[in-house]
């Protein structure tokens, strides 16, 4: 099993080298280059893949389904409700819209649920349905290597934003409920989503735990976080905007509204500049030479990524086998 710490705007992915190699979770779509040259340098071409595996479904974990599937035919697995949504192309589809993001098309091969177990050809994986950073959030365990693949439910430094217009009002409840059954883990080391191994899960639990029962007590937290994180990613993924553009993407964005609708109780209109200038005095967000740009280091991607439609609702129908399959 090898664990691949990843740079923004992907997320860490993890190989289980059996004798049927399994990758979990498949980065930005930008940085496909890259992963195929880790699976090399690991041992492993991208074609002997027997599965992908996605922890869930946002553009960080996904975005190299497109060139995995298309140039190698590769399998993906999903969760059951994240694969019904991606497979009928479905606007709310990962997310993109509302996040104003880009995923290149895909289709979920094998649905996953909770209880199901995923065979690498001599490690064995447990599936753990979590949901609350997204509904269909799974983890994966090998309860014979003790080794948690946690997706975006638990990291080492930082807890996951919380998104209650797409994953529901309890999204943040059930993000505590989902830490607290990882935490009766029994495992030794975590590869989570984003940002370093981590070795002391029930230290992590405890304190991601805490900070989100602060939000619950203000809820205002939970909505300065998740526009944090979701202004600067989308700072990354377009590495930076012109300072005068700013103002109208942000008016563009559904989760910008809805964040200043329902938790600062604001006209977005009026909150742009107030927002703004959180990002600056808090440091997520630099302003240069008429640029404003993330500070968190990231890989910027190369322009005209892009190969395919980028949007759900765009995406041509998805190319099912007359039988979707359940893992085993």
């Amino acid at each position: 099993m090898q664990f691949f710490e990843r740079p923004f705007p992907s997320g860490n992915v993890t190989l289980i080298r059996g004798r049927r190699p399994i990758l979990i979770d498949t980065g930005f779509g930008s940085d496909l280059p890259s992963l195929e040259r880790l699976l090399r340098d690991a041992g492993t071409s991208p074609e002997e893949l027997a599965l992908v595996v996605n922890t869930h479904y946002h553009a960080d974990h996904v975005g190299g389904n497109y060139g995995l599937q298309t140039r190698y035919g590769v399998q993906i697995a999903a969760h059951r409700w994240e694969a019904e949504l991606v497979n009928r192309r479905d606007p709310e589809a990962c997310s993109v819209a509302w996040l104003n993001q880009s995923v290149e098309p895909y289709h979920v091969d094998r649905m996953l649920s909770e209880g199901d177990e995923i065979d690498a050809g001599g490690v064995r994986l447990q599936v753990l349905h979590i949901p609350g950073h997204t509904l269909g959030h799974v983890a994966l365990y090998a309860p014979d290597d003790q080794v948690l693949i946690s997706g975006d439910a638990v990291f080492k430094n930082d807890v996951s934003w919380v998104n209650p217009f797409r994953e529901g009002v309890g999204a943040l409840r059930r993000t505590i409920e989902a830490l607290e059954r990882l935490g009766e883990l029994p495992a030794r080391i975590v590869c989570p989503g984003h940002g370093p191994p981590i070795q002391d899960l029930p230290g992590a639990v405890a304190v991601s735990i805490r900070r989100y029962e602060k939000w619950l007590a203000n809820p205002v937290l939970l909505a300065w976080h998740a526009g944090k994180r979701i202004f600067a990613y989308g700072l990354m993924v377009t590495n930076g905007r012109d300072e005068e553009e700013v103002a109208s993407y942000l008016l563009s964005c559904p989760w910008f509204q809805d964040y200043c609708w329902s938790y600062f109780e604001q006209d977005p209109s009026a909150f742009v500049e107030p927002f703004l200038a959180e990002m600056r005095s808090s440091g997520v967000a630099t302003w240069r030479d008429g640029r404003v740009a993330a500070v968190t280091t990231f890989d910027p991607p190369p322009p005209n990524w892009l190969t395919g439609p980028d949007k759900p609702s765009n995406w041509p129908p998805a190319d099912l086998s007359p039988e979707i399959s359940k893992c085993s």
